[in-house]
């Protein structure tokens, strides 16, 4: 491709355009964090990513060509992106983000607000003069850099196109934030996040299920709702805890030092933080590694059918919540109901009876299933 592109975004910036701003992270010694490990963090000039932006729009202007000369008026449409899949594949970025309408841009990588305000703000003005359309710019930050940067600063950057800032709050728990080198503090977090909504920017903060394994997953949530109710973000985004080789914190997962939690445990996190929130935030489980995807709708209207549905799971039988799990990691199911499916169920009972002669661990296979998606 001719231009940079980061290794992650968050599931809701699906139909987002990656620019990336700064490669890796500046921080990186989070214990349960696999993505930037081994990779040093740097910078890059406002000219490298004014090449980008160009780069994407030259992308456009071919795009749109090759629309015209087959036909299709410029516009992008399915078979302009099957023209583009077999003949123009550096092209297919930028033209399947025009076929999804061409209006949300993702800042990469790990914290855009790193960059000095005055040098992204001359970014984002930038950007905006390139395409227009664009309505919707949204970045990664740590905490600890939006605690640091005044609501001065940070309005500038909404005032210049900045919209939404995703922030990896994981816990509100000073002894666990500490424990996981994350190197921010409740307090920090707070602060950060108020100044973000002060500033009039969107907020979406995730918290990590399990981060307080089987030990203390009870101070994990509840000092983390304390963190919540002081913020009250636009969006509190849900994660679960998954492990594989290359994460800091299986070492201490290998030496018993950390027992990671179960499924049962995760739920009954999830109820909880549910039973403890006093915000009016947009609560979402939209990630394949959460057991429960349904959770998900407005604070604090929907909270009685949130709280239904974690009833619903609790209440199943051990072979009922044995089958959901096996068929959510599997891919079976995505949502409690889809058990409701007599086939599906079936098909699920032969994998797990399998399992079972076989003499394999559920838990252990639920955990090597989930590391996949790490």
């Amino acid at each position: 491709m001719p231009f940079e592109q980061g290794p992650i975004r968050p599931p809701s910036e699906a139909e987002s355009l990656l620019l990336r701003i700064s490669r890796n992270c500046p921080w990186n010694k989070c214990l349960f964090c696999p993505v930037y490990k081994g990779k040093k963090f740097s910078r890059r000039s406002v000219e490298e990513i004014k090449g980008d932006i160009l780069a994407f729009k030259e992308a456009e202007l071919k795009i749109k060509a090759l629309s015209m000369r087959h036909g299709y008026g410029g516009a992008v449409t399915t078979e302009v992106m099957e023209l583009l899949y077999r003949s123009k594949p550096e092209l297919f970025q930028v033209g399947l983000w025009l076929y999804r309408g061409g209006r949300n841009v993702f800042l990469q990588d790990a914290d855009g607000l790193a960059m000095a305000p005055a040098k992204l703000v001359e970014v984002l003005k930038f950007l905006k003069e390139q395409f227009p359309s664009i309505d919707r710019i949204t970045t990664y930050a740590r905490s600890k850099t939006a605690a640091k940067r005044s609501v001065e600063q940070l309005t500038a950057l909404r005032e210049a196109g900045l919209t939404r800032v995703h922030i990896g709050m994981e816990t509100g728990n000073d002894a666990l934030l500490q424990a996981m080198c994350k190197g921010v503090t409740a307090a920090e977090q707070i602060e950060g996040g108020k100044k973000v909504k002060e500033a009039g920017l969107e907020l979406s903060e995730y918290v990590l299920l399990g981060l307080g394994g089987r030990a203390d997953w009870e101070a994990h949530i509840l000092d983390t709702v304390a963190v919540l109710n002081a913020i009250n973000p636009h969006f509190i985004r849900l994660r679960t805890l998954a492990l594989r080789p290359g994460i800091p914190l299986l070492e201490k997962v290998q030496r018993g030092e950390f027992q990671i939690q179960e499924d049962e445990g995760t739920v009954r996190e999830v109820k909880l933080l549910l039973e403890n929130l006093r915000v009016t935030s947009y609560l979402a489980s939209d990630h394949i590694l959460n057991l429960l995807e349904e959770i998900e709708g407005q604070l604090p209207w929907e909270m009685p059918r949130l709280l239904a549905v974690v009833n619903t799971y609790l209440e199943m039988s051990p072979e009922r919540r044995a089958n959901f799990r096996l068929g959510r990691r599997l891919g079976y199911y995505r949502k409690l109901r889809d058990m409701e499916d007599k086939n599906l169920f079936a098909q699920v009972e032969v994998v797990r009876r399998r399992l079972q002669e076989q003499g394999e661990d559920l838990e252990n296979f639920l955990v090597r299933q989930m590391a996949r998606f790490v």
